[in-house]
């Protein structure tokens, strides 16, 4: 069972049969992927496109179209600049209270001074992090010991910067009110309508995570499962279930198409370290055990090494050592590999789409 649900949920999403046309195309068929390693979430995005590149990736965030934000869980994603905004009035309140209890005293004039800084400095522009401080440091607002970090999170939770085109080692800061499209607030995308745009979200992560249940979902964007609820019910008849007491969700015709896939759903696959397959999911343990998953994360640190994944199942662990022009596949494998998993291995390492030398 374990095996199968991993399958199945490598061709939901995308890994298996790279459906979408385009980088954008993907990113928007998952509305978010996670993205704290900013070089693996670009790998990610690329591995579900037929061309594998990611400077087309790249090409998407310096033309605006991707964008990073922080919408749900406190934690910055990958999204389509046209779905940044909805999704974060949508699921982010919750990470905002949060980062008030735990900073107040960035919340007591200072990040009143931030924000009107940080409008005044990017204009029609854009800034590097470091920029964006220093300009922050010569008014007087310290940046210093964490303070950036979290002014500029929460600055990006509420809505008024994103993260946004490519700088050569990461991403600019830009205002949403120039760099991102017009009318794409959850106002003018649902009429305010709250439960039509959990519904929407929760059938992009269906369609791309599924076989999934509610209770993904709910850890996934920590929306109330209330909210949920009324969410799903818009859209619970367009996915096939398997009818539990808690029941999983998925598109219509996946077990069918990982059927008639077959071998190729045990193909050899490297993934980043911060993969939807590995990350979006509560429960991880289907495609790992345990002391697999130790391995994986250790100290469960949240800072998850790269995977290989064959069949559905993390069989390895794969690092990128050495010197630009002299890059060579470590491996920590968990079990044996065949001498055809091992070739099949080293050559998804030639071919990965790494950002940089």
């Amino acid at each position: 069972m374990a095996i199968a649900l991993g399958r199945s949920r490598l061709v939901a999403q995308g890994l298996i049969t790279r459906p979408y046309e385009t980088a954008v195309d993907a990113i928007t068929a998952f509305g978010a992927m996670q993205g704290q390693d900013l070089p693996g979430v670009l790998a990610s995005a690329a591995l579900r496109t037929p061309s594998n590149s990611v400077q087309d990736v790249l090409e998407h965030l310096n033309e605006g179209r991707i964008v990073r934000g922080y919408p749900m869980r406190g934690t910055v994603f990958l999204m389509p600049a046209s779905d940044l905004l909805w999704i974060t009035e949508l699921c982010a309140k919750p990470s905002i209270r949060a980062a008030v209890a735990r900073w107040p005293e960035l919340h007591e004039g200072i990040l009143d001074q931030a924000r009107d800084l940080t409008v005044a400095l990017l204009g029609d522009g854009t800034l590097s992090r470091a920029d964006l401080f220093g300009g922050w440091e010569a008014a007087g607002v310290s940046a210093a010991e964490g303070r950036g970090y979290h002014l500029l999170s929460h600055l990006i939770m509420e809505g008024t910067v994103c993260y946004g085109p490519w700088n050569g080692t990461d991403q600019d800061v830009a205002l949403t009110s120039t760099w991102l499209p017009a009318g794409t607030g959850l106002e003018a995308r649902f009429n305010g309508d709250r439960d039509a745009a959990t519904a929407e979200l929760m059938r992009r992560y269906f369609t791309t995570h599924g076989p999934a249940t509610v209770r993904d979902f709910a850890w996934w964007t920590k929306l109330t499962l209330a909210q949920i609820r009324r969410g799903l019910a818009l859209i619970e008849g367009k996915f096939e279930t398997d009818g539990e007491a808690e029941p999983s969700y998925w598109r219509p015709g996946l077990m069918e198409e990982t059927q008639a896939l077959g071998r190729a759903t045990a193909t050899p696959l490297l993934l980043p370290g911060f993969d939807e397959f590995i990350l979006g999911y509560q429960d991880r343990l289907f495609a790992m055990s345990a002391d697999e998953h130790h391995r994986l994360v250790p100290g469960n640190n949240g800072v998850f090494k790269r995977s290989i994944v064959v069949g559905g199942k993390v069989v390895g662990i794969w690092t990128r050592a050495g010197r630009p022009g002299k890059r060579r596949l470590q491996v920590d494998a968990f079990t044996d590999h065949s001498p055809t998993t091992v070739k099949r291995v080293e050559n998804l390492f030639a071919q990965f789409p790494f950002v940089g030398a």
